[in-house]
C-alpha cells in the first residue's frame, strides 16, 4: 500500500506475463497463492518469490497453459489480487503485432500511450454507488519506463522508448482496412490485453508500465502472408526468454526504497471520488477494500 506522505515505500513488483510467459524462473522462496477477490477469480494463482532482496508477484495473464482469451480475462480481479498481496508497481509484458516497419519481430517497445478500442470488458472498479474519475492523460508511469529502458539497453535488447499501443477487442486479428486505419492514427503496436488493465491499475493507485514484445507485423505489411505460425511461435519463445532477462535486470533497480512516485500514480484517487460519502453504496465500499483503502479508510 502507498505510504503516508514523507515516509518511504518499499516496492513490491507485480509482473503480468502475456502470451508465452507463464512463469518466472530464478525466483527464490517461490510460492503460488490462490487469491480470492470481490470481483471473482483472477486468471491464475499468483507466484510470489524474491529476486535478490526484492519481493515479486507474478501473474500469468492468460493462465498457465493459456486457457483464457483476451475478452475472457477478469481484469478487475487480476489487478485487485496484485494490490491485495501488496504490489506497488506493475510491469506488464505483452505480445503484440507491429504497425511500424522500424519495429520488427523481436523488438521491444516501452509504450507511453494507448488507444482503447475494446468494448466487451468491465473497465472500472467504480460505478453505481461510488463514482470516480481518474486521469489517464499519461497512462504509463514514466519512472518505471525509465528503469525498463535502461535495463533493456543494458542487456542489449532492441528497444524503442515511446509509442502508442492500440488495444483491439479480439479474439480475431485485424482486417487489412483496420490495420491501415490504426497506422494512419499514428499507433505503433497492436494487441488485445492492456486495456482496461492500465485503467484499472491507475484506479488501484499502482505504478504501471507496459513492455510490448513484437511477434510479427500486423496484416498491413506486404510480407505478412509469408509469416508462418511456426515463425510466430519461435519469436514468441525468444521474446519470453528476453522478457525474463529484462525482469532479472530491472527488478533490482525498481526494488530500492523510494519516496512517493513523482508521477503521482500512487495518489491517483486523491481527487477522483465524486460521490458524497452519505450516499455511497456500502456493498461497493466493501469490494473496494484493497483497491481504494487509502482514501476510504
Amino acid at each position: 500500500m502507498p505510504s503516508p506522505a514523507g515516509s518511504r515505500v518499499h516496492p513490491v513488483i507485480g509482473i503480468i506475463g502475456g502470451s508465452g510467459l507463464y512463469d518466472i524462473p530464478g525466483l527464490a522462496e517461490r510460492r503460488w497463492h490462490k487469491v480470492a477477490t470481490p470481483w471473482g477469480d483472477p486468471s491464475d494463482e499468483i507466484l510470489e518469490g524474491r529476486l535478490g532482496a526484492v519481493r515479486c508477484l507474478f501473474l500469468p495473464r492468460h493462465g498457465r497453459g493459456h486457457a483464457l482469451s483476451p475478452s475472457d480475462l477478469n481484469y478487475r480481479a487480476n489487478i485487485d489480487a496484485l494490490k491485495r498481496l501488496g504490489a506497488t508497481e506493475v510491469v506488464s509484458l505483452s505480445a503484440v503485432g507491429s504497425l511500424r516497419e522500424a519495429m520488427p519481430p523481436g523488438h521491444f517497445v516501452i509504450v507511453d500511450q494507448f488507444v482503447d478500442r475494446s468494448f466487451a470488458r468491465a473497465k472500472s472498479f467504480f460505478g453505481r454507488g461510488c463514482v470516480a474519475h481518474v486521469s489517464m492523460a499519461h497512462p504509463v508511469c514514466a519512472r518505471l519506463g525509465d528503469t525498463l529502458e535502461t535495463a533493456a539497453k543494458a542487456i542489449g535488447l532492441p528497444v524503442t522508448r515511446g509509442g502508442t499501443y492500440l488495444v483491439m477487442e479480439g479474439p480475431q486479428f485485424s482486417t487489412r482496412a483496420e490495420s491501415e486505419l490504426y497506422r494512419s492514427w499514428g499507433c505503433s503496436v497492436i494487441g488485445m490485453t492492456n486495456m482496461p488493465e492500465a485503467k484499472l491499475a491507475r484506479e488501484a493507485e499502482l505504478c504501471y508500465a507496459t513492455v510490448a514484445m513484437v511477434t510479427d507485423y500486423d496484416c498491413w505489411h506486404p510480407d505478412h502472408d509469408h509469416v508462418t505460425v511456426e515463425m510466430v511461435i519461435r519469436v514468441l519463445g525468444e521474446n519470453a526468454d528476453n522478457a525474463r532477462r529484462l525482469v532479472a535486470e530491472a527488478v533490482p533497480a525498481l526494488g530500492h526504497a523510494r519516496a512517493a512516485c513523482p508521477c503521482g500514480c500512487d495518489r491517483a484517487l486523491d481527487h477522483a471520488l465524486i460521490t458524497a460519502e452519505k450516499v455511497r453504496d456500502a456493498g461497493l465500499m466493501q469490494k473496494l477494500d484493497a483497491v481504494a483503502r487509502r482514501v476510504l479508510s
